[in-house]
């Protein structure tokens, strides 16, 4: 076990919607406000989507990353901001057509999507190393436009977080870091449970774990119910965790979360209960070499 464990809180992402729990942030003065009180309950790094205030749906609009990032910045809070970069890769081909783009398609240049990374500059910035199945859609990243991601991540000043759903997904990775597009030590997130990728399993995320390049760092989740088992497990093998609203919606067995700040509070008991200490995030920035 590590001496600090890092928590990262994703917050609101893509997929959940506050018809399901009416507590999930959608406008960005709620991303914001609940991002400040998850740190408060103990979260170093946020993680951080955007949504359409009023579809409540994903979006990629400039003026909604802005604005959540200038009210954290403007309360004074010491938290590590984690951008995605994220949307703009989902690919939906047409029922008849496999040709024709079918609706829900969402694709994007690596300058778009990397559009605010490049003017906000956040200490962090997520990059999904993956193409896979996604529910009924595509997510489509191929090695070239990761190339062109990670070297404008760099030139902002950002880590990328390499966010990996299973374990061929690594190894391109580790091409990208030979390549140089990616400094070392690099910094991952092994995402389980997720349709189609890697399970939320304590052996697949030893496996992951084993498979990551000399030096690496790491944390993981696990989505929906197994996001806490797997808080205690990613401890127990020396890394770090994630959890938040994106990647669950409940607190315990039917029991809907009323806020992040609740998850990232149940995640410092699970990791202080097993003798480990919470970084904070100074700590949690002189760890990832920030």
């Amino acid at each position: 076990m590590p001496k600090k464990t890092i928590i990262t809180c994703a917050v609101t992402g893509s997929a959940p919607t506050p018809g399901k729990n009416p507590a999930v942030p959608v406008t960005p003065e709620e991303i914001a406000n609940s991002s400040l009180a998850a740190a408060e309950a103990g979260a170093a790094v946020v993680h951080i989507h955007v949504r359409d205030p009023e579809t409540t749906l994903r979006s990629m609009e400039f003026k909604h990353y802005e604005e959540v990032v200038e009210r954290i910045r403007d309360s004074g809070s010491d938290m590590i901001i984690n951008l995605t970069t994220g949307p703009g890769a989902t690919f939906k081909p047409g029922n008849m057509d496999p040709e024709i783009v079918g609706e829900g398609t969402l694709l994007a240049s690596a300058a778009e999507r990397l559009h605010h990374i490049e003017v906000l500059k956040p200490e962090i910035c997520s990059l999904d190393v993956a193409t896979m199945n996604f529910r009924e859609s595509v997510f489509l990243n191929p090695p070239h436009i990761l190339r062109e991601m990670s070297d404008r991540a760099k030139a902002a000043g950002s880590k990328p977080e390499i966010e990996v759903f299973d374990t061929g997904q690594i190894e391109l990775a580790k091409d990208l870091i030979t390549e140089g597009h990616i400094e070392t030590p690099p910094y991952f997130q092994l995402c389980l449970g997720i349709s189609y990728g890697a399970t939320a399993t304590p052996e697949a995320m030893m496996h992951m774990r084993d498979c990551l390049p000399e030096g690496a760092l790491w944390s993981a989740f696990g989505i929906s119910r197994q996001q806490f088992p797997m808080v205690a497990q990613a401890v127990l093998l020396g890394g770090n965790v994630r959890v938040g609203m994106e990647d669950n919606i409940y607190l315990g067995a039917g029991e809907l979360a009323p806020s992040n700040a609740a998850l990232v509070e149940r995640a410092v008991g699970i990791i202080e209960n097993i003798g480990g200490q919470v970084a904070s995030p100074d700590e949690a920035r002189q760890i990832l070499g920030l």
